[in-house]
């Protein structure tokens, strides 16, 4: 079944399990509430909302979760979804807005290499060399420029659930996730998606 969740990002640790050390992500998720559903019927799409507090300030946030398909029945206006609803091992997205860097070069934004820094150059060791065409008088739309970096939505997928601690309400992920502290992040496990079942899925099976 699906799962999603609203939570912030709390900084990163390690943990060992079968002799290893595994770098993890702590994001804190208090308990979530579904204040609305879509349905197709009514809005064109199937989706979920959910609501919960804010990492700053007092006010709420809401986000939408588009399902793939139809609506399960334990999926209802007023449930509460916590960090319980996940399992060590799920296959999680995770997505939020990466750490703003400001106005860059295209050295750092772009990964150009810059000119040689012999043969008479001077002032202009990353600078981006010539930004127009050879015949058109202008410079086209979409070209690599310097610009501000950062501050854009990214989603990583294919993250692993390494533990669950629902006494303080926190998701270890396996790896790093985008923003930096108090970054909200939507937290969505999607066994469809992945071509399988959950882990706690199967662990239900199995029992």
């Amino acid at each position: 079944m699906e799962a999603f969740i609203l939570g912030k990002k709390t900084g990163m640790t390690q943990v060992w399990k079968d002799e290893k050390v595994i770098p993890v992500t702590v994001i804190k998720a208090a308990p979530n509430k579904i204040d609305l559903i879509r349905t197709k019927e009514r809005d064109g799409y199937i989706a979920v909302r959910l609501s919960a507090s804010a990492p700053v300030g007092r006010r709420r946030v809401h986000r939408e979760f588009r399902l793939l398909s139809s609506l399960p029945e334990e999926i209802k206006a007023g449930r509460v979804v916590s960090v319980s609803d996940f399992s060590p091992g799920d296959n999680i997205s995770v997505s939020g807005l990466s750490i703003g860097k400001g106005f860059q070069g295209v050295v750092k934004r772009h990964g150009f290499a810059g000119s040689k820094k012999t043969h008479g150059t001077k002032d202009r060791l990353r600078a981006p060399g010539s930004i127009g065409a050879g015949g058109v008088q202008r410079v086209f739309k979409g070209m690599r420029m310097g610009g501000r970096m950062g501050g854009r939505k990214i989603t990583i997928k294919n993250l692993t659930v390494i533990a669950v601690n629902p006494d303080a309400g926190e998701l270890l992920i396996k790896g790093a996730v985008p923003g930096n502290r108090r970054t909200l992040l939507t937290i969505r496990r999607l066994a469809s998606a992945l071509g399988g079942e959950s882990a706690s899925a199967k662990e239900n099976k199995s029992n």
